[in-house]
């Protein structure tokens, strides 16, 4: 029996040393024990490399604008674990943690006596947010984040209303396959028979396998520049704006707070779930919902600014595709500007190309490590680099520190890379913001 939270949360992360676990087999063992929570839930399943967390939260925030309970399970977490199961934006609570992990301790207890073995963390967690959504806070709709792949991922024993990927890039390859095509069959694993499935994906060789799948499970599909539109977009102060077209419905002028033109197509495939459950009668969303929900949607650790004078914003830019948006929204809000770049990354990450597209940059660059089983030490990103310049510290809280104290009321600082470091840091990035005197903002 777990009495705190913090013997709750230390049994659940004691399950890392398991790693990932691919498959479905456990799942279903625990949740079959558990009169299968999972079926109870009116879902939408969101997959993809980039940009599942803020199409999550669109989701939820337009929803939550309707007037409806919406459920979250995402990751990884930026500020603290229970965030990873939210219900309308708010984590779920300590005590209710110790609840969930007594309700699946004795099930993965049993579960590794079995010949399929112990459950993993996300398996764990996954089974905790069933069982929340389900039984304990039972919500109007609960949108599930796929965790890695899709195919064999924990979240995909669902049955969703929607399904939705969103692009489909070269990412955790020794997983998913050394190839677009290998890894976008992994991600088209949540297409479920005749559930209809949205994605803004743009490679053709991603795109061919998704509709091959969604052909062989009778599954409608819909794709950003085919069945749904952005039109006219241009960026406006602190956001983004543009219009989203489909047949069923034009909106002019949506306004993002999130930061990159990537976000509108982000925006865009929420949109496109949306109205068609909502032209399939199994929701009612009124369009002041909608521009009101899609503006106030806020995910941390994407393009988030926590100081305008100096500008410091942090992004979880951990693969090609996210730096390549990244620099994109980069050069797009602040033309001209030379920015200070502080960067970490895991050691499986396509790091020369990924270094390629910050050399592009106008930018000084800063390397570093964190706390982390897979991080790569500072004097490695410094070899990957191919960057004679970049300046290398070892110590990441030294060097934020030293950035942030001395920075100009003009300058310009990112920090960037491996969403587990994003996480790490912002606490204390937050804390010496905080800590800078009045009269040096004003320098």
């Amino acid at each position: 029996m777990l009495h705190t939270y913090k013997e709750a949360l230390a049994w659940i992360h004691s399950r890392l040393r398991l790693g990932v676990k691919p498959g479905l087999e456990r799942m279903r063992w625990m949740l079959a024990r558990l009169e299968n929570p999972e079926q109870n839930l009116h879902a939408i399943h969101v997959g993809g490399t980039n940009g599942k967390g803020s199409t999550v939260t669109y989701l939820r925030s337009i929803l939550n604008e309707a007037g409806y309970q919406v459920g979250t399970f995402t990751s990884p977490y930026i500020e603290q674990f229970n965030e990873r199961i939210s219900v309308n934006g708010k984590p779920v609570d300590n005590e209710d943690i110790v609840v969930l992990a007594n309700v699946v301790k004795p099930l993965a207890e049993e579960l590794e006596q079995t010949e399929l073995g112990s459950p993993s963390e996300f398996e764990v967690i996954t089974v905790m947010a069933f069982y929340y959504f389900a039984y304990i806070r039972p919500v109007d709709f609960a949108v599930f984040e796929v965790g890695l792949g899709g195919r064999y991922d924990s979240t995909n024993v669902i049955q969703p209303i929607a399904s939705l990927i969103t692009n489909v890039g070269m990412d955790h390859m020794q997983i998913l396959g050394h190839s677009i095509e290998e890894i976008a069959y992994q991600k088209a694993g949540i297409i479920k028979p005749g559930t209809p499935i949205f994605t803004t994906a743009q490679n053709k060789q991603a795109l061919a396998v998704l509709k091959m799948e969604a052909v062989g499970q009778k599954a409608p599909f819909y794709q950003l520049g085919k069945d749904f539109f952005i039109k006219d977009y241009q960026p406006v102060e602190k956001g983004e704006q543009f219009t989203y077209q489909s047949p069923s419905m034009v909106l002019k002028k949506l306004k993002l707070s999130l930061l990159g033109r990537h976000q509108t197509e982000n925006a865009a495939a929420a949109l496109a779930v949306l109205t068609y459950l909502q032209d399939s009668e199994q929701m009612s969303i009124q369009t002041a919902a909608i521009r009101s929900g899609i503006q106030k949607a806020f995910w941390p650790g994407r393009l988030e600014c926590l100081s305008e004078h100096p500008t410091i914003f942090i992004d979880g830019a951990h693969n090609v595709e996210g730096l390549q948006a990244f620099k994109s929204a980069v050069e797009t809000h602040f033309p001209g500007k030379k920015i200070k770049i502080v960067f970490s990354a895991l050691k499986d990450k396509d790091l020369r190309d990924m270094f390629a597209i910050i050399n592009s940059m106008n930018a000084e660059l800063y390397l570093t490590e964190f706390d982390f089983p897979r991080a790569t030490a500072a004097e490695e990103l410094k070899k990957q680099s191919g960057n004679a310049a970049a300046q290398c510290n070892e110590d990441w809280k030294n060097l934020i520190r030293e950035l942030v104290l001395t920075a100009k009321a003009e300058d310009i600082v990112a920090i960037t890379g491996s969403l587990y470091f994003i996480s790490e840091i912002k606490p204390f990035l937050i804390e010496v913001i905080q800590s800078r005197p009045q009269d040096t903002a004003q320098d």
